[in-house]
């Protein structure tokens, strides 16, 4: 016999990145309730992986909007834009979610990981301290 092991609506049967999405989305409220009006137009994104056209890790470098653990991204401001058809894009974080995941020991460090990300992410996009943003 063969089927879902659990219902649908029950939290377990969730994949894993419905579980991360639902941990980005956690980890951002706090920092979106306090900083709403100046994060309208920015929005979150989660990639699996980053794209990395060089594969010698010695010859890699990143630019300041990416936060790098190890010489591994672990996710990118892109700022607004015009995309390849000429119409504006939005700035966006992007969260890459298998080298986060390779960090975090367990749930409560993987919020405490996302949490700390998004900070400095938003930090960088609107120009200030980590510490004005979380509020310290």
């Amino acid at each position: 016999m063969r089927g879902p092991l659990y219902p649908s609506s029950v939290p377990v049967s969730r994949s894993r990145s419905q579980r991360f999405d639902a941990l980005v989305l956690e980890a951002l409220e706090p920092i979106e309730q306090r900083w709403h009006a100046e994060l309208t137009q920015l929005d979150v994104a989660v990639d699996e992986v980053p794209e990395i056209s060089n594969t010698a890790p010695e010859k890699v470098t990143w630019d300041d909007d990416v936060v790098v653990d190890a010489n591994v991204p672990l996710a990118r401001l892109v700022p607004a834009g015009v995309d390849k058809r000429g119409l504006p894009t939005r700035a966006r974080i992007v969260l890459y979610r298998r080298p986060l995941e390779a960090r975090a020991r367990d749930g409560t460090d993987m919020a405490d990981l996302l949490h700390d990300v998004l900070v400095e992410q938003v930090a960088t996009y609107l120009g200030l301290d980590p510490d004005v943003i979380e509020g310290q």
